[in-house]
This record gives C-alpha cells, structure tokens and sequence, in this order.
C-alpha cells in the first residue's frame, strides 16, 4: 500500500522533486529508481522478514525505508542515540539480522551482534544506472492488515516495546491527516524529524510521499539550518517538536518576513508549553498547531487547525477516528468531564511485538486502545490534563502533574518545568517541582510557590521545588520522570 502510494505520486509528478537536502535532490522518478536499487539489495542480503535501517532524515532514508517495504519486508527503524548496548536489546528483541546503515554510526553498530550494511561501500551510482535498464518490478501484495514497520518506543518508562504497524495504519492516518489539514500536492515541506521517531516516520517521511509533494531534509537539527533552508526554500509546512520551534525562535537574528512562507506549523511530540506559543508567535510570526498523537496510533489522534486553534488543547481528532473518553470503571464521562481517552479505528497499532499481555493492557477485544492519557474534550477539541499513570493522590485528591506544570511555566523565570508525585507519610503523596530558570533569570524557591498558591488548590501547590541547570531527557528528547523519582527520594 505505501509503495503503491509512491508509485502514484511518481505517476502523476514525475519530474517533481520529491526529495532532498544540502548535498542532493531526487525527483519521483529518481526516487522510485533508488527505491528499486534497495529493493534488489534487500532481496539479495536477507531472507529475514524485518530490515533495520538506521539513518538520519535525508533522501536516502526515505528511498532505503520504501526500498525495504518494496522487498516485501517489515522495516525497524533504529534509534542512533542509543548506546550500542541498547541497540543490542532492540535488534535482538526485533530478530533482525541485516541493519542499513551509514559509516558515521559504524562506532555504535561495531558493537551489535547483526550484519550492518553502509550505503558509502555499495556503488550506488553504477546500480542506480543499470536499475534503470530494469523492467519496473511489481509492488509487493500486501493487505491493509500486512506489517510495515516496528517503532520501538524510547523506554523511558521502562524496556522498549516494538509498536507493530501496518500498511493500512499510515496510509490511512497519513491521508485522514492531509484532509484534516487541508494540504495540497505542491507543498514543500521541512524534515528534521528523524525517522526513527514515528512522528518523523508519518509526518516527514510518508506523508509528503502520499501527498506527492516535497519534502527537504536536515540530517542534524540546527537552529540556524532551519531558518536559512525555511526561507531559502520557501517552506510551507513544518512539523516539529516545541524544544525545536524554541530554539528557532530565540535565535538573535531572525524576523518573521523569513518564515512568511509557512502555511502550517504543527507542533507535537511533546506538550506544547505557554511560553514557547508566545515566543514564536513573537518573534517568527507564526501561530503554532498543536497536535497529539503515541507510537501506538501511527501516531496522529488530533491536531489543532489554521482555522480552528484553540490554544491549550491538542486540537480536534482526525476524520475517521471513533473516540471516548471513560472513567476507571468504564462508564463513559459527561460532557466536560474528566476520563481517560480511548481511540479506535484503522490508526490503532496491531499490538506489541512477542507481547501478548501487554497488548492486551492496553488494547480491549473491542479494538478500543487504552491510552492512559486523562482529557476533558470541550466543544470536539482536547484538552489533556494528565497521564494516568503520573496521577497523583494527595489527601484523597487527585492531582495531574500537567496542571501544576502549566503553571509553574507561566512564571516569567522559569524556562522549563516537571512535576512528579513524592510518598508522604501522612498525605499519600506530595507534589515535588523541579525547574530550569530562563536564560539570565534567578529563581527563588518560595517564591515560585507563592506564585503557584495564587493559581492553584493548596493541595497542588508543590512542597519542595528543586531548581536544575537542565531536566534528564531520553533519546527523543522526553523527560525522564523516573530519574527525577530516583533523585527525589534518596
């Protein structure tokens, strides 16, 4: 269904550019015809069901990972900011016997028990040209039910799970997404997402190739980067995590006439915090579209709209999205009431890779996922207010870290800021804050908690607020809550 989806596009847009960054571009015709090379390569190299390909965002990754989809196999995509003993976890877990690779990872791969492949020793250009003497080979038959991908989650929460994907999970989150958005062929879209991450994977790598239109990559973030290649290029479409529109946005010389090209900038990944809307809104000019979507629903649930942004909620759900949202006992919440969200439909994963009881903890036999994230939905649009697990009880009352999180980010000192839930002897739990000052500023404990007395119940007020010089991060870039939990109680 992908591949099919690429050939379409090459179809009708033949000679369009569908991809490229500082060193190349391919149209959709070169792309299909690099397509093909790793396809042959694949058939060649293994007769194992899944492919690892680990790769940053640039054509290449996007030609290797439809190259091993066109070979009929399952691709693994790789987390190149794991150390190699994590990597060791993943392949082995995935039964991966044939990582493509690029020689600037060779250090971290040399120490993983598979067969690693490097694009630089393979005479690319010599089999591109005899590729195109070739008779174009048929797609691959599968179903909509057929495994495209395995996404492992980032294991922040614990070891990482292999989230399984099908052909019919991206095509159709990929197109309910062009629709909800509106988005037309001949938009040039950025990609600094990498693809391992399956925001990277949907929004970067498969949707400009179903839409058939173009998408220009950079390998390694850099604020800088993003803004000449935005303006150069003419960019009208980005999508990215808040910690990158920061970054853009802080640069000192930047001016919104750079970024007027953008039509659509949708932030998601991460919460969406006050202070980094403000920040763009200010000094790119650009009015961000938060979105909200897991690993486990290919990832895209709902995004806010040009036409439609309701600040402080993640938007409306895709077209063709069944939605709930339930209380612990399972009765479905009141208008404006607070439960846990409960998707269905054809975005929802086909479970965890070997993990039968897990799968089945978060996914009902009604084919309702689970997914642990507490909302309120006002007038259609979501407004997360938790994590279920991350709920707190302090003398009987609930407490959803995001809440005091908000708050404490609206504070003009405090740059970024995480709640966790600490045992207390006599209350059950007390809300313990940790902070990381803005740039010049200074923070005074007592006096951050007298702001947020202002604001919030007394029993949301956090007991302790720790100020850090930077917040623990995973792979992805998500705080590590659990390393928080560890340094509060020692």
């Amino acid at each position: 269904m992908l591949v099919e989806a690429l050939l379409e596009s090459c179809e009708r847009f033949p000679n369009r550019v569908a991809c490229g960054d500082a060193n190349r571009s391919l149209t959709y015709a070169q792309l299909v015809t690099f397509t093909r090379v790793i396809r042959r390569l694949v058939m060649r190299e293994t007769t194992c069901e899944r492919v690892g390909v680990m790769l940053p965002a640039t054509p290449a990754a996007q030609g290797t990972i439809m190259g091993v989809l066109w070979a009929g196999r399952t691709v693994v995509p790789l987390n190149f900011l794991l150390p190699s003993r994590e990597l060791a976890a993943v392949t082995a877990d995935a039964g991966i016997d044939l990582v493509i690779s690029t020689r600037h990872f060779e250090p971290q791969l040399s120490e993983v028990p598979v067969r690693s492949l490097y694009l630089e020793d393979l005479p690319l250009k010599r089999r591109y040209l005899f590729e195109r003497l070739r008779r174009m080979p048929p797609p691959p038959r599968v179903t909509a039910d057929d495994l495209a991908a395995i996404v492992y989650t980032s294991g922040s929460t614990g070891e990482p799970k292999g989230v399984c994907l099908s052909h019919g999970n991206f095509v159709s989150n990929c197109r309910a997404a062009i629709e909800h958005l509106r988005i037309v062929p001949d938009q040039h879209m950025l990609g600094v997402l990498p693809p391992f991450h399956v925001f990277g994977l949907t929004a970067t790598t498969f949707i400009p190739l179903v839409l058939g239109g173009t998408v220009t990559y950079i390998p390694r973030f850099s604020p800088q980067a993003v803004a000449k290649v935005i303006e150069e290029e003419r960019i009208s479409i980005v999508m990215a995590i808040p910690s990158m529109y920061a970054a853009v946005a802080r640069l000192k010389s930047v001016e919104p006439a750079q970024f007027a090209s953008i039509r659509l900038a949708v932030s998601g990944g991460e919460p969406l915090p006050q202070r980094v809307f403000d920040e763009v809104r200010a000094r790119l000019g650009l009015e961000l579209l938060e979105g909200y979507g897991m690993t486990e629903t290919s990832p895209i649930i709902a995004v806010n709209l040009p036409w439609a942004n309701r600040v402080g909620t993640v938007g409306l759900p895709l077209p063709g999205i069944e939605w709930q949202v339930r209380h612990e006992q399972g009765r479905l919440a009141a208008a404006n009431e607070e439960g846990e969200l409960c998707v269905r439909g054809s975005l929802v994963m086909r479970g965890y890779f070997h993990r039968p009881a897990e799968t089945a903890a978060v996914l009902d036999t009604d084919g309702w996922l689970h997914t642990g994230d507490i909302v309120r939905v006002e007038d259609g649009f979501i407004r997360i207010t938790g994590r279920a697990k991350d709920m707190m009880i302090v003398g009987g009352e609930n407490v959803f870290p995001r809440e005091v999180e908000a708050i404490l980010e609206q504070h003009p000192a405090v740059g970024e800021a995480v709640v966790i839930g600490q045992p207390d002897p006599t209350r059950g739990e007390v809300v313990v804050g940790f902070v990381v000052p803005r740039e010049n500023a200074t923070i005074d404990p007592e006096e951050i908690r007298a702001f947020c007395r202002k604001h919030l119940a007394g029993y949301k007020v956090p007991r302790v607020i720790h100020v850090e010089s930077q917040l623990p991060r995973g792979p992805t870039g998500k705080i590590l809550k659990r390393d928080l939990k560890l340094r509060s109680s020692e």
